[in-house]
């Protein structure tokens, strides 16, 4: 049975009262005496001179105090990194914006450089006007400022068969949320003109890169007149290289392999290619022995992204913020659920925000921890009606051989110690 949610949250004095009332001081015992601690009650070094100039860093960068927010890879999952991945440390990040620095890759041949005077993009097919655009052709329509995730398909992937991989960076980084500005693909289709098509309703757009793989994906023209963008800055700056520069595809709600980066041709079709991208892999493998395809969007999904394995408790017993993200590439998520004791009872999280279209939500639930062991856990649900399921639940469709689209609830074991690990609890 589930624990009804309390919608009156108890304010943080009420927490910090709270606190000291168990004997564990304010704030578990990390906030001093005013008179008490040197590094308030004494000038510092840093206050007894001048700081660097306003141009000592042309493009500003973190300070060296955060050096170990970076993306990771994991060595032995790839035969090598030009295709490969590596992963976005969630766990240190707050809010729902993925700065491009540290946003998760995933190439199929490596990144390429491309200039923006060297690029061309070419719509062909049945379209009534072929035509190659230039980047600054491009600059001249009508764009569009979009929030939207891009999660790879295979996030999570590795989990299916149990607990592997102990951080939520590994288990659930390949995923980034960034506002996107570009042109509506449906405006550069009208550009070329669709009468030639005929009856869209059964036609599609094959979209290729200008790297060595190309990584061509079709696309249902439905979903190509609807929200997909052509995409060309990334949170109000120029594409990074690793993330298609100068011009991407974003194809929102759907499996990141179709966000086709360094986006060279659009052809219109009147049936999927079934390409090697997605023939080879991008399947979801059923019990027996059957692979569905087609499985294009990300269900509804979430994960706390602290505590956990590389966000462990240090501060001891006292107020808690159990914090974490949620998504759906069906629609907004209107709701998570936490549970601290492997699903069996569950009280509501506060989003920080409403939920956005295909979008990351971030959620906290405000904690008393007496130091005892945790089963954490959280539970997603989206504006369709969709609740995240368990493993098990998915495991009843998909059998044990899965690797796509795992959007099961993901447990964290926190010990007393404050430290975690990545358990199962089916």
């Amino acid at each position: 049975m589930s624990e009804s949610s309390n919608k009156t949250s108890p304010s943080r004095r009420q927490f910090l009262t709270g606190a000291a009332a168990a004997g564990v001081g304010a704030v578990a015992a990390g906030a001093a005496q005013a008179n008490g601690d040197p590094l308030i009650t004494q000038v510092q070094e840093w206050a007894s001179a001048t700081g660097e100039g306003v141009d000592a860093t042309p493009y500003g960068l973190p300070i060296e105090f955060e050096q170990d927010v970076v993306r990771r890879n994991v060595e032995w999952l790839t035969a090598d990194t030009i295709s490969s991945i590596n992963f976005t440390p969630i766990h240190a990040l707050d809010g729902t914006i993925t700065p491009q620095g540290c946003a998760f890759e995933r190439h199929h041949s490596g990144a390429i450089e491309l200039r923006k005077e060297d690029y061309r993009l070419m719509i062909n097919g049945l379209v009534d006007t072929p035509l190659v655009f230039s980047y600054e052709d491009l600059e001249r329509f009508p764009r569009e400022n979009r929030v939207y995730f891009c999660e790879c398909a295979a996030n999570t992937g590795m989990e299916w068969a149990g607990a592997q991989l102990n951080g939520a960076q590994f288990t659930h980084g390949m995923i980034h949320n960034m506002e996107y500005s570009g042109i509506s693909l449906r405006t550069l289709l009208e550009e070329a003109g669709l009468d030639a098509a005929g009856d869209l309703a059964d036609k599609w757009v094959y979209v290729e890169g200008a790297d060595a793989s190309s990584n061509g994906r079709s696309i249902p023209m439905a979903k190509a007149l609807d929200d997909v963008l052509v995409a060309f800055k990334a949170n109000g700056e120029a594409l990074r290289k690793e993330h298609g520069y100068p011009v991407r595809l974003v194809v929102p709600g759907w499996e990141g392999n179709m966000w086709i980066k360094w986006l060279r041709r659009i052809e219109v079709t009147d049936q999927a290619v079934e390409s090697r991208e997605e023939t080879s892999k991008y399947t979801d493998n059923l019990a027996n022995g059957i692979a569905r395809k087609w499985t294009w969007e990300m269900d509804a999904k979430s994960v706390v992204t602290a505590p956990s394995p590389q966000a462990p408790i240090k501060h001891g017993k006292g107020p808690l913020v159990i914090t974490g993200l949620a998504w759906s590439g069906r629609g907004a998520i209107s709701g998570v659920d936490v549970s601290i004791d492997g699903g069996k009872t569950w009280k509501e999280a506060r989003l920080a925000a409403p939920g956005q279209d295909k979008a990351l939500t971030r959620f906290y639930l405000d904690h008393v921890w007496d130091g005892s062991e945790m089963l954490l856990q959280s539970r997603a649900r989206d504006t369709t009606g969709y609740v995240q399921p368990t493993k098990d639940q998915l495991r009843e469709v998909r059998g044990l051989n899965s690797i796509y689209h795992n959007n099961c609830i993901q447990t964290w074991w926190v010990k007393a110690t404050g430290e975690a690990e990545n358990v199962e609890v089916s």
